[in-house]
């Protein structure tokens, strides 16, 4: 991929869906929807919550958690006050679920956030937190579904446990044939260059512990 393709920067390599609406990777949507056949023979109804991401809505997200206008969340996913977080607090809690912009995964087409259409109950909210996918859960099926089949097509969940970087996200897989030459390209040089140009709550404090953050919260994922 090319560098302004790693950051999100632009969408040559991302296909647009209508029906359902939705934007990934070609390769990565083929593999989902073989995937999403095979669940639909046992029962469920996969569907993409979130696919590609362009790097300006995902700058958009940075700022609203940066200025309190969207909720934070502790590692558990239980909403912590914007108000008692410093600086590099508050960085960290925006981290724990939400991607420095220019370094989401999801700017690769590659990975994609799933639920099931038939454990919704009508009307429900998705709102992709741990206790949605536990035993129980609205989406406890699918993820107990997703660990026993997603190997077959080539996903896998890069925040399966806590790492000490992004929380566990059983919602996210990954298409690793794109994803993982995606991610070797990747250094914090590039985050510098899409940065360079743009608003961004708390810039200059990212930028100084930039090397750390970057190994922290884009390096430390589960392997395939």
């Amino acid at each position: 991929m090319s560098p302004s393709e790693l950051t999100g920067q632009t969408r040559g390599h991302i296909a647009q869906f209508q029906e359902p609406r939705f934007a990934a990777h070609p390769l990565a949507v083929k593999a989902f929807v073989a995937m999403q056949e095979k669940a639909r023979g046992q029962g469920l109804e996969l569907a993409i919550f979130s696919g590609f991401r362009d790097f300006e809505t995902q700058r958009k997200i940075w700022q609203t958690k940066a200025t309190g206008q969207r909720p934070l969340y502790d590692p558990k996913g239980q909403e912590i006050s914007f108000d008692t977080l410093g600086p590099d607090g508050l960085i960290e809690a925006i981290l724990r679920w939400s991607a420095l912009p220019g370094a989401s995964r999801h700017h690769w087409g590659s990975d994609l956030d799933l639920i099931d259409l038939n454990g919704m109950p009508l009307g429900y909210r998705v709102q992709l937190l741990p206790d949605e996918y536990a035993p129980g859960g609205v989406f406890g099926k699918l993820n107990f579904w997703l660990t026993q089949n997603i190997r077959e097509f080539e996903f896998f969940q890069p925040y399966l446990v806590d790492r000490g970087g992004v929380s566990p996200e059983p919602w996210h897989l990954s298409f690793a044939p794109v994803s993982v030459p995606a991610l070797a390209q990747m250094h914090p040089q590039l985050l510098k260059e899409a940065w360079g140009p743009v608003e961004m709550v708390l810039k200059d404090r990212l930028l100084e512990r930039l090397e750390e953050l970057f190994e922290r919260y884009v390096t430390n994922i589960n392997p395939p």
